[in-house]
């Protein structure tokens, strides 16, 4: 009979009783890297916390946990490595891995399954993959321990997570991140994940003794951790929220996320920073455009291109939106010439009939056509009444008209996607002019939730946005057209520079 390896045996001694060292370890191992411990001032390090957390878990001191962690502070590694800590003490047990994606959870047990097929793995635990597991998104190994990945939105059908009948560990449902970011302002989206969640996911749990964790940062007030807060399901969660930045303003994980750039991400993304890194969504009301962000010139910048962006209505009854034309120049910031500012140059909103949409747009057209610069594009969302106006300005010359297919991004993700280039300072009006007043205070009165009355003037401007910031799609639609008047774009700016360094050069020379 051969005899033990005294020193495996003390290692895997070792690392089965410390999940911390238990990472550290295996994350070399695996990335051939070493997993370094984040180290905050004032408070210790988060992957402790979490570790401890975790422990908890194993030992079922806790069986419901709710750990709200910031974006990139390695939440997914933790929940990887935790899976291969526990299968290796319990090597039957039955996990179920969800994500807002299946494509999400199943790149997640391919990583656990590699982990858990490492020779060093296998030699200390003696536990390996069954040969006939080759699907990644769920394997099986030979004790009879399970992996299996799922979407939060999808069906769930003929597996379960942990053991019935137990008093000790036998697996877990994990849910990595419920909501996926750009659908999560989505009523019907958010609703659904939540509903699936209460009819769904939590019944495939088997056992009074298995642990449900949740992992992922807030995204929004009525996510699915604000419903599990609130004992939406009738269990007490222990709850462990962890904010990038603490009251005396240290950083979390300063290696990865230091003050500086959340100090930035808090000036130019606010509902970002306060939902995703706070963990405290901006409540109702929370208006994601302030007024002062906006800025006022005295006088018209020159333009590289102008454009309009139009938002149309069903009907002329004031309690419905009305339609919204905007006109717009993008230019180059003079303060710093590798950046464009895009200018609200003017708008309209009318409540009218279908019927006089055309005439509506021909005024407003023609008013454009007046300026120095007159537009070179029209972008007209494609549905309904907008349809109709696309199909009747189809021969309009002089001027592309050009269709907005919106995808299933929900207005309000539309309006946080572009709230940073406001608070950036790059959205500008012409003091004075007589449409400022009424944008700014539509735009003050837009909220993350949807409680705001109206979206329309918000509409067109999330449009030129896109065009201009987000696609860069404002120059043509085609992209090889597209890269050769972004290759001129950048070329002038490279002269300008040149021009300032030359200038600067000259003057320190005198």
């Amino acid at each position: 009979m051969q005899e033990p390896n005294i020193e495996l045996l003390e290692l895997k001694s070792k690392l089965q009783g410390s999940f911390l060292l238990f990472c550290q370890f295996f994350y070399k191992q695996l990335h051939q890297r070493d997993f370094i411990l984040s180290n905050p001032m004032g408070r210790e390090s988060h992957f402790i916390t979490c570790a401890r957390a975790l422990t908890k878990c194993a030992r079922l001191e806790d069986v419901r946990l709710i750990l709200n962690l910031p974006p990139g502070h390695g939440k997914s590694t933790l929940l990887v490595m935790w899976v291969a800590w526990t299968m290796s003490m319990y090597p039957d047990s039955q996990y179920m891995y969800i994500s807002y994606s299946k494509k999400i959870a199943t790149k997640q047990t391919e990583l656990i399954k590699r982990l858990i097929s490492l020779y060093e793995y296998k030699t200390l635990f003696g536990i390996t993959i069954q040969h006939d597991s080759k699907a990644k998104e769920y394997f099986k190994n030979t004790h009879g321990g399970t992996v299996a990945a799922f979407g939060a939105s999808g069906s769930i059908t003929g597996f379960d997570a942990g053991l019935p009948g137990l008093d000790r560990f036998s697996g877990a449902l994990i849910v990595d991140d419920a909501h996926k970011p750009d659908e999560v302002h989505s009523d019907t989206i958010r609703e659904s994940v939540i509903q699936n969640y209460k009819e769904t996911v939590s019944q495939r749990v088997r056992g009074i003794n298995v642990p449900i964790i949740f992992l992922g940062q807030r995204l929004h007030e009525a996510d699915l951790p604000a419903f599990l807060l609130d004992d939406g399901d009738g269990t007490q969660w222990k709850n462990v929220i962890l904010q990038s930045l603490d009251e005396a303003e240290n950083a979390l994980y300063p290696e990865a996320f230091p003050k500086e750039m959340l100090v930035k991400l808090r000036e130019f993304s606010p509902y970002v920073y306060a939902s995703q890194h706070q963990q405290n969504p901006i409540p109702a009301g929370g208006a994601l455009f302030k007024p002062e962000y906006f800025v006022k010139l005295t006088e018209e910048p020159k333009f590289v291109i102008t454009f309009i962006t139009a938002d149309t209505a069903e009907t002329e009854n004031t309690y419905n939106c009305p339609t919204v034309f905007s006109f717009w120049g993008l230019y180059i910031l003079p303060e710093d010439p590798t950046q464009f500012g895009l200018h609200w140059i003017d708008c309209i909103q009318e409540w009218v009939e279908p019927k006089d949409l055309k005439p509506l747009f021909d005024g407003f057209l023609l008013q454009a056509r007046r300026h120095k610069n007159p537009p070179s594009i029209a972008a007209i969302e494609k549905k309904s009444t907008g349809t109709t106006l696309l199909s009747l300005l189809s021969n309009e010359r002089g001027i592309e008209i050009r269709d907005i297919n919106r995808d299933r991004t929900s207005k309000e993700q539309r309006s946080l996607n572009c709230q940073t280039f406001v608070y950036q300072r790059l959205i500008s009006f012409t003091e004075g002019d007589p449409h400022v007043e009424m944008c700014i205070d539509h735009m003050k009165k837009i909220t993350a939730n949807g409680t705001h009355a109206r979206s329309d003037i918000c509409d067109t401007f999330t449009d030129a946005c896109k065009m201009a910031f987000i696609d860069k799609s404002i120059y043509s639609q085609k992209r090889e057209d597209h890269l050769k008047i972004s290759e001129q774009l950048n070329a002038q700016v490279n002269q300008r520079l040149a021009l300032m360094k030359k200038t600067q050069l000259s003057g320190f020379r005198r």
